[in-house]
């Protein structure tokens, strides 16, 4: 035991802080006797010479851990006053109850030998300005961390193990029970909660988007089973509209497919006391994964493909999930064509010709991050009506098998949605009727219970009477049945794809999905013509070339020997200026036009070339605000002296810019009283020679 000696007077005449403090809300609740001896070191200090009214009791931390001080305002609050000499002595049952972290611990320790304050636990007083208290106080607080490493690992490794076997309860997603016999999942016997899990995976495969699920629910009027896991209806079902984020937490939970899964997600604690930052992992490192560990929904490889869905819908994500699902534009290949210079997913744009839009395929994205021009700008037209052609040829014999499956599946999925509203019916008249037994099971004289069951009742009525009218509804707006004669007419079309494919009410994005399941994905590269390739999806793939439209940009079709004049010319001429030149000379673009300033521009970016601009300045040439920066001179002022042959100066451009020669030796340095004209080392020319040969207006 350490002797009570180091107590002076000094610290009576301080405060006494006794800080009291359990790990968890469950410990403050069921472990009273650990809270109850924290209190009782009050005597202890009573028993030193503290009085009564010294003693502040700190238990405002009660059910926080003690890893972190971030979240603890009694323990900042309490180093603050020992920091500010306020403090006597700290009184903890032990160092665990202060702390748990070396750093938190180590800190107080540091401030209590620089304010002469003690620290009073079960054991003893100690003074932590003396070397062997402090070393022993230094050893405990690593001993108490190490401790509660210990106990997590501890508690970890028995959830682990457990997990192995399968037996660790998890929370089970909607659609699932957990039974207590077999500690593992079964389907929920309620088969409206069945039918509307499977009729959202069966959704999410027919129309290979997670938005579309939740319009398709919205559409019909299907709501989506929650159970309700805290207050008085606690366990009960409620149906309420579909969310996007609940459309992706089901698609993403392997559960659904029958296998136990732990261990999906690692976290990382953000640095200055910030929360946990969990991220996804890898299959491979999933800590548990036991397959067909109870009934499922779908198979793993459904699951999987549904994954690959997500990743080439999710365009925001990075570079490999750029694959966007089919849209309503004209364009076919949307979302499908890959650059063939850069392997970049490519754009789609939309110019109108004669009323009809015609698409552009552009690759943009690495010239949006750079600022440089698009690595290819292809145009769609013929591009789509050859793979148009394609896809007719591959699957045209099998056209009529298509149309009458496709056929029996819409009749199956409007009958699936006519049970499930039939059911949604029988539930809301199965709770109508329970409430209404309530009612008349109550005695008359309890008018408050009588009360709230007759209101419960007429609840009940109002949603029956609600899930009758849509029933009605969807009933009363399905079409009638087809007519012999009709059938006959779907049957002629239907073993016509070419005819129904070309049809103008048949949508684009049903062409474009008809399209992804056959195609991969298409390459494109454009030279002196428009090199295609397709991969299709069994792996082969097709090759063609086609000649560029005559609309297409002249860019790639101009002749080398005007190319390298323009690059000649780029070194002492504008743009404007080039092309009088190469219309003097007779030379024309590829299409057989006569030059103009934007078409040379055109063939400067698209071949790298530099503007007169870039190249004076690469020289060295300084501009009109560099000039009037550096002398303190009006910018008009330098252009008049650049007019009058004072200045040597230049117009580089076609829009008026101006640019002036380097200095010969050193720049001039101003001064006060000594105007530029007498700085400048230029020759004298006559104002009108520096004018006709320097300053080109």
């Amino acid at each position: 035991m350490i002797t009570q000696g180091k107590v002076t007077t000094e610290h009576l005449q301080r405060l006494a802080y006794l800080y009291v403090r359990q790990s968890s809300l469950h410990q403050v609740h069921e472990h009273r006797e650990s809270t109850a001896r924290q209190y009782e070191l009050k005597r202890r200090a009573q028993a030193l010479g503290w009085s009564a009214e010294q003693l502040i009791i700190i238990d405002e931390d009660q059910g926080l851990s003690g890893a972190s001080a971030a979240e603890r305002s009694g323990f900042q609050r309490m180093v603050a006053e020992v920091g500010l000499g306020h403090v006597g002595v700290v009184m903890g049952l032990e160092v665990s109850r202060l702390a748990r972290n070396s750093a938190d611990w180590h800190r107080l320790l540091e401030i209590c030998a620089l304010s002469n304050t003690l620290i009073l636990d079960e054991d003893g007083i100690y003074d932590p300005s003396h070397f062997n208290d402090r070393l022993l106080l230094g050893l405990k607080g690593t001993m108490s961390e190490a401790e509660l490493h210990l106990l997590r690992a501890r508690l970890l490794g028995g959830q682990l193990n457990k997990a192995r076997r399968g037996e660790l309860w998890i929370r089970p997603p909607i659609g699932y029970v957990f039974d207590p016999r077999t500690c593992s999942l079964v389907l929920d016997p309620d088969e409206q909660i069945q039918e509307v899990v499977r009729l959202l995976f069966e959704t999410f495969r027919r129309t290979g988007s997670a938005l579309k699920v939740v319009r398709y629910f919205d559409v019909n009027k299907i709501g989506w089973p929650r159970r309700i896991v805290s207050g008085v209806r606690a366990g009960d079902i409620v149906f309420s509209p579909l969310a996007h984020s609940q459309v992706l937490r089901i698609l993403h939970n392997p559960r659904y497919t029958g296998a136990f899964v732990f261990g999906r997600t690692r976290s990382a604690k953000i640095p200055i006391g910030g929360p946990h930052r969990y991220r996804r992992v890898p299959k491979q490192d999933w800590k548990v994964f036991l397959p067909n560990s109870f009934p499922g929904y779908i198979s793993w490889e459904q699951y999987e493909a549904n994954q690959e869905i997500l990743r080439a819908n999710a365009q925001s994500y990075g570079y490999d999930r750029r694959r966007s699902p089919a849209r309503e534009g004209a364009a076919l290949l949307q979302g499908l064509v890959l650059c063939g210079k850069c392997g970049d997913r490519m754009t789609v744009r939309y110019y109108v010709r004669k009323g009809q839009p015609l698409p552009i395929y552009t690759c943009q994205r690495r010239g949006i991050e750079s600022a440089k021009l698009p690595c290819q700008v292809i145009p769609g037209s013929g591009l789509d009506e050859i793979v148009s052609g394609l896809v007719l040829e591959a699957v045209s014999p099998a056209s009529l098998e298509v149309a009458l499956e496709v056929f029996e599946e819409l009749r199956a999925r409007r009958a699936e949605i006519h049970r499930l509203h039939r059911v949604q019916v029988q539930r809301a008249r199965e709770e109508a009727e329970l409430a209404q037994r309530q009612f008349m099971l109550v005695r008359p004289e309890n008018r408050l219970v009588a009360d709230s069951l007759e209101r419960r009742w007429n609840e009940k009525l109002a949603e029956l009477s609600k899930a009758e009218k849509e029933y009605a509804s969807a009933v009363k707006a399905e079409d009638p049945e087809l007519s012999p004669a009709a059938r006959e007419r779907i049957h002629a079309l239907a073993s016509d794809l070419p005819r129904v494919w070309n049809d103008p009410c048949t949508p684009a994005r049903e062409r474009k999905r008809i399209l992804r399941l056959l195609v991969e994905d298409v390459t494109l590269i454009r030279d002196r013509k428009i090199r295609l390739h397709i991969r299709w999806k069994g792996g082969a793939t097709t090759s063609m070339e086609r000649p560029l439209p005559l609309s297409a940009p002249d860019l790639n079709r101009t002749s080398a020997t005007v190319v390298e004049l323009v690059r000649a010319l780029a070194t002492e001429q504008t743009d404007h200026q080039i092309a009088e030149t190469l219309n003097n000379r007779w030379l024309r673009t590829g299409t057989g036009q006569r030059f103009t300033r934007l078409r040379v521009r055109r063939i400067r970016l698209a071949y790298g070339i530099h503007s007169l601009a870039q190249h004076k300045r690469e020289a060295g040439w300084h501009t009109t605000a560099e000039i009037s920066a550096q002398f303190h001179v009006h910018p008009q002022t330098l252009k008049r002296y650049a007019y009058e042959g004072v200045l040597n100066a230049r117009r580089v451009d076609d829009k008026g810019q101006i640019l002036f020669a380097p200095f010969e030796g050193p720049p001039p340095q101003p001064s006060h009283g000594r105007r530029l004209r007498d700085l400048c080392r230029y020759p004298k020319l006559t104002p009108h020679v520096r004018k006709e040969v320097q300053y080109e207006a």
